[in-house]
Formats: C-alpha cells, structure tokens, sequence
C-alpha cells in the first residue's frame, strides 16, 4: 500500500470506459415525476410521431445523470473514498437523440489536474467525457470537474 494519495496517482491522459446501462420508458417517466419536466418531447406519442426524431426522447439531464451513476458505480473503492464533491460542468452539449431502449456508456479522458490551494481538498481533476450509445454516437459531451483529497 503506498501512501500517496489518490489524487497524486491521477495523469493527464488517462481513459477509462464505462460498462453500459439502457435508457427505459420507466426511466424517463420516473424522472418526468422528479424533475417536474412533463414536455412533450418526453411523453406525448402522438405528438412526438409526427416529429422529426419520429418518436419520444429522453431527457438530456436524465441521460446525463444516468451517466453519473455509471461513472460512480465503475470507480474504484480508492476513488470513492477520496472524492470529496463533483465540482462542475463545462461545455455542456447535448448532441443526439436517446431513444428508449437505447443502451449509453461513458467515456472520459483526464484533460488536467490542478492542486486547490484553499485546503478545501488535494486538487481537481477535469475530465473530457462524452456519453456514447451503442451505435457509437455521441449522445453528450462536455467537461466535468471533480474535487478528490
């Protein structure tokens, strides 16, 4: 065991990929409900028929947080117990459409980390990520930044 900490062993460059999870409609009407968002785009069939995407979507921040979570359950126990906050979201782009049954996984690539100089904790490190469905198309991209000690 080393005494380094976790945040010293992160490099600027490195990838990790997520396992997958599939968007459902319970989902998106479970998160209807959470978030208040009841648009159209979500929930109407008929209306979303005659659209251009030709059926109903799910919501970008619904898709965005079901990446979180695959971001935190593909973690090490190491990380876990060394992130101290997700810091942020930059150049935040939702680029395609996730249908229902779509299944996502997240990609991510260590773009820099940088010491925090109030002590709030050892440093951040941000994060290229983008959520990909199966067919390999980039549903989300952005930048994230998280805070370890």
């Amino acid at each position: 065991m080393t005494d380094e900490s976790y945040f010293e062993t992160v490099t600027e460059g490195d990838t990790s990929t997520t396992g997958g999870r599939t968007i459902t409609e319970a989902d998106v009407v479970n998160f209807a409900g959470v978030s208040g968002d009841f648009n159209h785009l979500h929930l109407d069939d008929e209306r979303m028929a005659e659209s251009s995407f030709g059926e109903r979507i799910a919501h970008g921040m619904l898709v965005l947080s079901a990446a979180t979570g695959l971001l935190w359950q593909d973690r090490t126990e190491r990380e876990r117990e060394a992130l101290v906050a997700f810091y942020g979201i930059d150049r935040l782009r939702f680029r395609a459409p996730v249908f229902f049954g779509d299944r996502i996984h997240v990609e991510t690539e260590v773009l820099e980390t940088e010491r925090t100089p109030d002590g709030a904790g050892t440093g951040t490190v941000r994060y290229e990520l983008e959520v990909v469905k199966g067919d390999g198309t980039t549903v989300i991209s952005c930048e994230t930044i998280s805070l370890f000690e």
